[in-house]
């Protein structure tokens, strides 16, 4: 009996003594169990990064494998075009042959990008009074010289054709050309216009540097805005000056801040002048010079489109020989002008120019007149002023608007024919519709007021309608 209660008081004794190491060893698995699952987590995030890099990597082997099928497809289409190419070629070669054969025409095949472009116009005009030249309006002639007589003209002349040539170029290096003509040449019957070359020009272009290079035919550099008009001399001789010669002209662009450019220009272009009976081609020729140009502009944001201001001049010299013994006078040629083109709302904008200059006939100034007294030892250049101002509005798709007025003013001292014209005023506005995207109709109405050195100023009423259709 005593040894079994020694026994039991020894297993009594046994929780009491492991109670301490089972309560160390409880918390030691608490502690290796949370390092475990922090582990575990851990691991579940590097798991989570690497299933991210791999799916990236995937996303960006689809986008290699599309672009690699597209690099293909196109492949694939540039060696059709290629095959179609050489087909047509061979074609052409079979025809030509065939025509080489024949005797007629041989077909030519250019590599380049050509675009033809331009319109269809036909005028039906009405005036009032007898106006220079009928087909389209410069002044009215004096009325003791053909009376009140009104006339009207029909005509089709002002049917353009162009073509815009480009290439080859490459990543900095763009070439381009143009080529347009018109029918208004001189020297045939109504039903019967002569072509007329307008622009023929070729441009190179530094894309990166915003440089360029024109060689041709082409706008002058001075005042290259033109009223929107239905009238094809666009208000020239009547305050808008500023013709098409050949020149070579050089452009650059500087990006002056965020949305804001600067354009200087300069040219040397074809001095025209006038010819008389000592001059083997013209005076303008005869002097030995071209005629420099220049204009520097900004276009900067101003209401809801770039407004541009620009400003603008010339100068040369003509060579008036008044004998055969060369024995001649110089007479200079000059401008100083402004133009402003300003958006104001999305249908509303408003654009004109300012000049002033001496000797402008060949720039279609001075009312036509350039040099008093060309050929002779007085010779003087012909002073005169003027500018013009239209409002454009467009407040409906389809439908435009134009109001403007024109005037150019001589001083009347460097004038000595009685029939000298001394100041030519125009008052226009116009409404044009578009039918579809190429085809548009327009009625213009306008007043014209010539005044002249001697005698009565001449006025004529102009109605004018025209359709044209553009591809």
């Amino acid at each position: 009996m005593r040894e079994i209660r020694s026994h039991a008081f020894v297993l009594a004794l046994i929780p009491l003594l492991c109670a301490p190491c089972l309560a160390a060893d409880s918390k030691d698995v608490d502690a290796k169990l949370a390092q475990f699952e922090k582990l575990m987590a851990e691991q579940a995030k590097q798991i989570a990064e690497q299933q991210k890099k791999i799916q990236e990597q995937d996303r960006k082997l689809a986008e290699q494998d599309r672009k690699l099928a597209e690099m293909a497809g196109q492949q694939n289409q540039q060696k059709q075009q290629a095959i179609r190419h050489e087909e047509i070629k061979k074609v052409l070669a079979e025809m030509n042959e065939a025509a080489a054969k024949k005797g007629e025409q041989i077909a030519v095949w250019s590599k380049l990008d050509i675009q033809l472009y331009g319109y269809i116009k036909a005028d039906l005009s009405y005036d009032s009074s007898r106006v220079s030249t009928g087909n389209f309006a410069r002044w009215v002639d004096r009325d003791n010289v053909r009376g009140y007589d009104s006339q009207g003209n029909l005509t089709a002349k002002e049917t353009r054709l162009g073509m815009k040539i480009k290439g080859p170029s490459s990543d900095n290096i763009k070439t381009s050309g143009v080529v347009e003509v018109d029918f208004f040449g001189d020297g045939a019957a109504e039903n019967k216009g002569v072509l007329m070359m307008r622009h023929a020009y070729l441009q190179i272009d530094w894309i990166k540097e915003k440089f360029s290079i024109l060689a041709g035919q082409t706008w002058d550099v001075i005042s290259p805005l033109n009223p929107s008009v239905l009238n094809y001399s666009v208000q020239w001789w009547a305050g808008n000056i500023g013709y098409r010669r050949p020149q070579i002209r050089v452009t650059k662009i500087f990006d002056v801040a965020k949305d804001v450019e600067w354009k200087l220009e300069a040219a040397a272009t074809r001095n025209i002048g006038d010819a008389t009976g000592f001059h083997p081609v013209d005076s303008g020729a005869d002097s030995g010079l071209p005629v420099f140009q220049g204009r520097t502009s900004w276009t900067f944001p101003l209401w809801v489109k770039p407004t541009t201001l620009g400003f603008s001049g010339h100068v040369g010299e003509e060579e008036h020989d008044f004998d055969n013994q060369d024995h001649n006078r110089e007479v200079s040629t000059w401008s100083a002008n402004m133009d402003l083109f300003m958006p104001i709302l999305d249908w509303l904008a408003f654009k004109g120019e300012l000049f002033t200059g001496q000797n402008l006939d060949a720039f279609l100034g001075g009312i036509g007149q350039g040099v008093n007294g060309a050929g002779t030892y007085a010779a003087e250049g012909v002073r005169s002023c003027g500018g013009w101002g239209a409002v454009n509005l467009a407040p409906w798709s389809k439908w435009q608007f134009n109001i403007g007025t024109s005037i150019e003013a001589l001083r009347s001292d460097t004038v000595d024919a009685a029939g000298a014209r001394t100041l030519n005023r125009a008052i226009f506005g116009n409404v044009l519709y578009e039918i579809n995207k190429n085809t548009t109709v327009g009625l213009e109405l306008s007043h014209w007021h010539t005044e002249y050195k001697a005698g009565d100023a001449a006025d004529a009423l102009r109605l004018q309608t025209a359709f044209i259709y553009r591809f």
